[in-house]
């Protein structure tokens, strides 16, 4: 080796921190350039020290293959863990060489009683084989679904770095450590975080270059962005965010939940909002995330307290009054952004605002992957498949699925446990959550979304329906096909029709068939009765089809069934139809084809007076595609006959042919 690259080998390789994926963190590894680790020879399960070049803090981890997207981007990538024993945070600059780790023979860990449910030396060992440690290291790692921190508080052999192995002795002591008390109170990092990236490369360009370098506003003469604000479905993760951006910056964080700023004396909520800003100023730089902001910031032309309007007032110039406000960030969260006075919501208060959406299938795999952290799977679980089949799901909704997954597992095993006694070790090591398991908790946890809404989920297939074997073409090629091969029509540049509608006489099996096609497609189906829409209040008829529309584009992809579309859709223009129908058949039309486009949403109706039906509904682009659903024949009688005698005892001289010629 040459002279230049001995000291390139002692003074390290700089690279730039970036976040961890998703199912690396708490495994205690690193993923560098691949480029980089070509270069200098390095291979996968080579030890590499990490020195952050500013706060000078070491540590060691084992290297992973780099993925591809990162190549030729000087890029190391780390989880929380990592980043804290550093000192270091995303886009930080640090060194990085191979060194050689020895084998551990004894390690002395610290950490919270309550935090530490592994307490056997040969399990730590197991669960911690090949992790890299050095001298106070905060470790972090997942067990029974879990995350343990621990920190490092001596080890021998005398070295650097070790390797803990099967065979190193591990001893938990029993004081617990004032650090991982501290982390353990809000530990929320960007890999605790699924589907969410380009919001958190958002919100840190906002938060964290304000803080971190603020010579980059002064040099080109602007303010730094002071307020965003998060708003979406509940249980997307904007509170998570929050707290992911708090526990990533070292600013201090002050939360303000809504409701708490209220008090019944006069002048009180003002104060309490004044103490709030006053706080975070003689901390600074600080971020005030106010949670709910809806419930103390309302529209003051719509409340009739007059103390709502107060706050409100406060708020405002709290955040761009007279005085500056200095190094205070507000983060603001909503899922209600609509009825949030609209002076807040201008550049200078709130300088952006940040849709936290419902995830795509990718985004819901990320949110799988973190929630399952730890937690047994069988091989035969499919994360990608379940990640599919969850079409509408927030967040909320993926963790729930895999709670109730994992109690049905539970359930599975206490035949074999005796309540009154202590669960044998070997059988908590067979507690596994199986395929079965997650499509069972999938039957029974709805979308947030469409909670408000009704929801059939229905049970009919294809094979419960006979003689409508066209028919039933016809809606695969323009539902499924769709779906299953968006990228043929992406290469064609073809959109498919957003609109179906089914007519025929009365019992031909309209109803029958959209519920085949829900069950068939496992999309989020709605399902909405024409007379439902009409109500006696004046705009209610047309606020429940604005409502029933964003619910749907919300828990896309979506089928909405409207049954006997006949009763709200009517002809216009008649002189017998009442006001309220015509208002009702205009909102229509808007949220077909509106501005604001259809994506992932599929309109299905039925009726038996399609003649009756407003002509602009029926044209290309709204109701496009028709089919009709005709009277069986003799031999669609025959197969109707053989599905619903099925199963049941029929006299030997009953003869199904001679029936069906009858008919």
């Amino acid at each position: 080796m040459s002279k230049i690259a001995e000291a390139g080998e002692r003074e390290g390789r700089k690279v730039k921190v970036k976040d961890a994926f998703k199912e690396d963190a708490g495994r205690g590894i690193i993923r560098v350039d691949p480029d980089i680790v070509s270069l200098q020879g390095w291979k996968t399960g080579d030890v590499i020290e990490i020195w952050h070049t500013q706060t000078l803090e070491k540590t060691a981890a084992l290297l992973y293959p780099g993925r591809s997207e990162d190549q030729n981007l000087g890029v190391i990538r780390m989880d929380a863990s990592l980043r804290r024993n550093l000192g270091a945070s995303i886009d930080d600059v640090v060194s990085i060489r191979k060194i050689d780790a020895a084998l551990a023979e004894r390690v002395v860990f610290a950490g919270l009683d309550e935090a530490v449910i592994l307490r056997n030396s040969q399990q730590l060992a197991s669960k911690l084989e090949n992790r890299i440690i050095t001298k106070n290291d905060i470790l972090s790692f997942y067990a029974y679904g879990r995350r343990v921190d621990l920190i490092v508080v001596s080890f021998s052999p005398k070295a650097d770095a070790v390797r803990i192995h099967l065979k190193s002795q591990i001893i938990l002591s029993e004081k617990s450590h004032k650090e991982i008390v501290q982390i353990e109170k809000s530990r929320v990092t960007y890999e605790d975080i699924g589907g969410l990236e380009v919001e958190i490369q958002k919100i840190r360009e906002m938060i964290e270059l304000p803080i971190k370098h603020p010579e980059l506003f002064t040099r080109i003469g602007i303010d730094p962005p002071k307020g965003v604000l998060l708003h979406g479905p509940p249980g997307t993760g904007k509170t998570l965010l929050a707290r992911a951006v708090a526990y990533e910056t070292d600013a201090n964080f002050i939360t303000i939940s809504g409701p708490e700023i209220m008090s019944k004396f006069y002048g009180q909520s003002e104060e309490n909002l004044r103490k709030v800003f006053e706080d975070a100023k003689e901390n600074a730089p600080s971020i005030i995330f106010i949670d709910e902001l809806d419930s103390i910031a309302p529209k003051r032309g719509e409340v009739t307290g007059e103390v709502e309007r107060r706050v409100v007032a406060q708020l405002l110039s709290l955040m761009d009054g007279l005085e500056g406000r200095g190094e205070v960030i507000v983060i603001g969260a909503t899922n209600r952004v609509n009825d949030i006075d609209s002076a807040l919501r201008r550049p200078g208060r709130f300088d952006r605002e940040i849709e936290i959406g419902v995830p795509n299938s990718d985004g819901r795999l990320e949110i799988l992957l973190i929630h399952t952290r730890g937690i047994p799977l069988n091989k035969d679980v499919d994360l990608r498949e379940i990640a599919n089949k969850t079409h509408g799901f927030v967040g909320a909704d993926v963790e729930s699925l895999a709670k109730e997954a994992a109690m049905l597992a539970i359930r599975e095993i206490l035949p074999k446990l005796n309540l009154d006694e202590p669960i044998p070790q070997e059988i908590l090591n067979d507690i596994q959550i199986c395929s079965k398991n997650l499509h069972d908790a999938l039957t029974n946890i709805e979308p947030s979304a469409l909670r408000e809404v009704l929801i059939t989920r229905p049970t009919e297939t294809w094979e419960d329906i006979g003689g409508l074997g066209e028919a039933i073409i016809q809606l695969k090629e323009v539902v499924e096909w769709p779906m299953k091969y968006p990228e043929l029509y992406s290469f064609l540049n073809s959109k498919p029709p957003n609109g179906i509608l089914l007519y025929g006489i009365p019992g031909t099996g309209k109803t029958l068939i959209a519920k085949a096609l829900a069950h068939e497609s496992e999309l989020n189906f709605i399902s909405v009765k024409g007379p439902e829409f009409l109500s006696k209040w004046v705009g209610e008829s047309e606020k429940a089809v604005r409502e029933t529309f964003r619910k749907a584009r919300s828990a896309s992809p979506c089928i909405v069934f409207f049954d006997e579309i006949d009763a709200i859709a009517g002809m216009r223009g008649r002189g017998s139809g009442s006001q309220v129908t015509e208002q009702v058949v205009s909102q229509l039309l808007t949220e077909m084809d509106g501005l604001e486009g259809l994506e992932g949403v599929i309109l299905l109706a039925a009726t038996n007076r399609p003649d009756m039906l407003d002509p602009a509904l029926l044209r290309a682009g709204r109701f496009g595609r028709h089919i009709e659903i005709s009277p069986p024949d003799e031999k669609a009688r025959e197969i109707i006959f053989n599905i619903h005698l099925k199963n049941k005892p029929l006299a030997k001289d009953l003869s199904i042919q001679d029936m069906v010629k009858r008919l």
